[in-house]
């Protein structure tokens, strides 16, 4: 997929033809601050506008997708609302190992549905990319800080702070919007029950096409999303790369992965002066 948006195409797999017993439970929003709970989940997906799945090929405990408004049919770009969904799945978990995570198209999303993924991993609190240096570089909207991540192995963005969870979430859903609108894969992890979310722009797929990848890599079968690039990897050759697997080795795939320097400090000047132009919405 070298587009980042792409048209809905029913003709392909969706979330819609699921089987109804992979369905745990569909939600909407309700009229007023009651709550209701209705039996018969599987069913439930006919007609509830979000829904919360198994996911047939988990790597983690409890791994779920997250299909906003499933009968939408929305095709795999994030928009506020579907972000901010997001945002309250990981407020919701009352968690730290929870996490949501996103891949766009061109960013290893395997089907062109609007989903998210999450699980639970306990790994002393934090994952790779949440213990890497960082370094502020702004503040936005009503106190949300950007900061860019230092000596990590992929060049990224990390978002944190605003008045309220609303005011994160809006900040990160504008940069991902532009960076669709501008055709640049990315990848995103929510975490900390949505009070830090990682933003990861990658060039990886773009690098197979063109047949620029390392063999090397290509030859581990490992697609670098959210998850791998946050410093979670499955390796799927057994005890091979198991047992020659190095920090070395897995840092060098993790650049390999990452978009160059020049592109990141290119894409970092074009977010920062898109913010600052942004108009607050009423």
């Amino acid at each position: 997929m070298n587009q980042v948006i792409q048209p809905f195409d029913s003709a392909k797999f969706n979330f819609t033809k699921v089987n109804p017993e992979e369905v745990i439970f569909a939600f909407e929003e309700a009229q007023n601050d009651s709550e209701k709970y209705f039996d018969n989940v599987p069913h439930a997906v006919a007609y509830s506008p979000s829904a919360i799945l198994i996911n047939v090929s988990p790597i983690g405990y409890c791994h779920v997708l997250l299909i906003p408004r499933i009968q939408d049919c929305l095709s795999q770009r994030v928009d506020k609302e579907s972000f901010l969904l997001a945002m309250y799945v990981a407020r919701e978990a009352r968690n730290p190992f929870f996490r949501v995570g996103y891949n766009s198209l061109g960013g290893f999303a395997t089907i062109n549905h609007l989903h998210f993924q999450a699980y639970y991993l306990k790994v002393q609190l934090q994952y790779p990319v949440e213990k890497a240096p960082m370094e502020k570089l702004t503040t936005v909207g009503n106190g949300v800080s950007i900061i860019q991540l230092v000596d990590y192995p992929v060049s990224g963005f990390v978002f944190e702070g605003g008045a309220c969870l609303e005011d994160l979430s809006d900040v990160v859903s504008k940069v991902c919007i532009f960076m669709q609108e501008n055709n640049r894969p990315f990848n995103v992890l929510i975490s900390e029950s949505g009070k830090r979310v990682s933003l990861l722009p990658q060039c990886y797929a773009e690098k197979q096409a063109l047949g620029k990848a390392s063999q090397e890599f290509l030859d581990m079968r490992i697609n670098p999303a959210v998850w791998e690039l946050s410093g979670h990897l499955v390796l799927k050759r057994m005890m091979k790369d198991y047992d020659e697997a190095s920090e070395a080795t897995i840092c060098r795939f993790l650049v390999e992965a990452s978009v160059s320097e020049s592109e990141f400090q290119e894409l970092k000047s074009c977010i920062l002066e898109f913010l600052a132009s942004a108009a607050p919405e009423e």
